[in-house]
């Protein structure tokens, strides 16, 4: 509802490699205006603000960095791993090299979270309509596609993998190394709005968990009690 009370405000930093679909991922969450044939230019740096209802009576405001894709030895710059309150590393499932790259940029957040508990997720953005590279992130030539309409293409030591069996390798990659590092794993689709809510709202709801009331009556009624002599 927009008459719910907004109250929080939490730091996203959304980090992965160049033209895995960032962009794009928040172009369509915020606005939904995103199609195959939206032009969208590579970022440099660029700031969206998403009021997210969790379900709680309240909507909590994310501040999400868009930061520019990273290649090769670039690492993601120093200050955003300072204030950030939560990473979302985004890859891109039919490019090995870019799930490869998230390995990387974990390392750099646990290096720098100062002994903060830092939360991080992993969204797989099936946005690609053809694959893009495969073994060391080189390009790939394709050759003709089979009957029933898979392509394959050259890997890097020469033999051949159709895009769906590369797709399906690298999530699973992906899923198993989430499950060593204990981060949850999402697969979206830029081009479906709907696909990209679940991600974000876990999110705000592990930024900002609902407080408990103690199960307690009696120490509910002693801290009260203590109150009130305090007062006195």
């Amino acid at each position: 509802m927009l008459t719910s009370k907004i109250t929080k405000i939490g730091k996203v930093v959304l980090c992965g490699g160049k033209g895995v679909g960032k962009t794009a991922m928040l172009e369509q969450l915020i606005y939904g205006h995103v199609t195959f044939d939206s032009e969208l230019h590579s970022t440099i740096e660029d700031t969206y603000v998403a009021s997210v209802d969790t379900g709680k009576g309240s909507r909590d405001m994310l501040r999400i960095y868009d930061t520019a894709g990273l290649q090769g030895n670039v690492q993601l710059p120093r200050h955003y791993l300072l204030f950030a309150d939560a990473f979302v590393l985004v890859y891109d499932p039919s490019d090995p090299a870019s799930l490869d790259l998230l390995a990387g940029i974990k390392s750099d957040i646990d290096k720098y979270k100062d002994k903060k508990e830092m939360i991080i997720i992993v969204i797989a953005n099936m946005h690609s309509r053809h694959p893009r590279s495969a073994g060391n992130g080189a390009p790939t030539g394709t050759v003709p596609q089979s009957p029933n309409g898979n392509q394959y293409h050259s890997t890097s030591n020469g033999s051949q993998i159709s895009n769906n069996d590369l797709i399906e390798s690298n999530l699973n990659r992906a899923n198993n190394w989430c499950a060593r590092e204990r981060i949850k794993h999402y697969t979206v689709n830029a081009m479906e709005r709907a696909s990209l809510y679940e991600p974000f709202i876990q999110l705000a709801i592990r930024l900002y968990p609902t407080q408990t009331k103690s199960s307690f009556p009696q120490l509910r009624q002693l801290t009260q009690k203590t109150s009130k002599v305090d007062n006195s």
